[in-house]
């Protein structure tokens, strides 16, 4: 099993601080936002894995490379904490280039020749995690009882028109349908799908059709998802953890003090701070 993440995108909600700093290095304290999903796979047993990025985004390069300087540097101190903090995870990584912003579809397309025809985990780095089973495990989980790709979903009571809303079966594990962005009152449900995908190597070539059929503008994966929908191949899982979405700075905000709440170190910081605005 390999991962993507797809990690493109401009961060335009981000600027000014992203007309320098990829939106994926943003940091919760002094963790960027990719490390959790990095380590979301690598606890779920995926050890390669593919980043898709764009010209703007050589720090991802970096990033997940060695900095031999700052080891030698810390090494020559005796600091192996500092050693611990800047050694790379223990993964394999490759990095394909989106050429172009045609959509999350073209994206995936750049990163289909690496995967060998093996089934994947797609992340978009916006969600994060938290939880006792990392989310890529539960999607895997799903597919080796059922052998289908998988969509990772929460319950969103409230208002789901922005969102992709999954259509489930009646036996609580198929999908019948899947419907983007649904005007209030004719949605399906309120199970909203979020930024995990289990693709099996059909999707991919579902997703090849698609695009050499693609007449303009940006191309999703949407097209086949929807085949395999009409197939009976497609599955969903409710997410078992919090998911926080860090799409936009609200959430980004709010992922911080979450991170920040769950560490001993930082909630003496936010709950001196929330004492102090009472």
């Amino acid at each position: 099993m390999k991962g993507i993440i797809v990690a493109a995108g401009y961060g335009t909600r981000f600027l000014p601080a992203t007309k320098v700093v990829a939106k994926e290095l943003l940091p919760l304290i002094t963790r960027p936002a990719i490390a959790f999903v990095v380590d979301e796979f690598i606890a779920s047993g995926i050890e390669d894995i593919v980043i898709i990025t764009s010209r703007r985004k050589k720090s991802l390069d970096d990033y997940f490379d060695r900095d031999v300087e700052l080891e030698s540097v810390f090494a020559k101190e005796g600091k192996a904490d500092k050693l611990a903090a800047v050694a790379p995870p223990k993964a394999r990584f490759s990095f394909v280039r989106q050429t172009e912003m045609r959509g999350t579809g073209h994206a995936l397309l750049q990163a289909a020749p690496l995967l060998g025809g093996e089934p994947c985990v797609v992340a978009y780095p916006d969600d994060l995690h938290f939880g006792d089973k990392p989310l890529a495990k539960q999607l895997i989980e799903v597919y080796e009882k059922t052998g289908r790709s998988v969509l990772a979903a929460c319950h969103e009571p409230g208002d789901v028109s922005r969102y992709g809303v999954i259509d489930p079966a009646p036996d609580g594990l198929g999908v019948r349908g899947f419907v983007e962005k649904p005007a209030k009152g004719a949605e399906p449900s309120h199970e909203i799908s979020i930024g995990r995908y289990l693709y099996t190597p059909e999707f991919f070539q579902h997703l090849k059709e698609g695009w050499e059929a693609h007449t303009g503008g940006e191309y999703y994966h949407l097209y086949a998802l929807n085949k395999l929908i009409a197939q009976g191949k497609v599955a969903w899982k409710g997410v078992e953890g919090l998911r926080l979405d860090t799409g936009e700075p609200g959430g980004y905000l709010e992922a911080i003090l979450e991170y920040a709440w769950r560490d001993p170190a930082y909630r003496s910081v936010v709950e001196a701070f929330v004492a102090r605005k009472r």
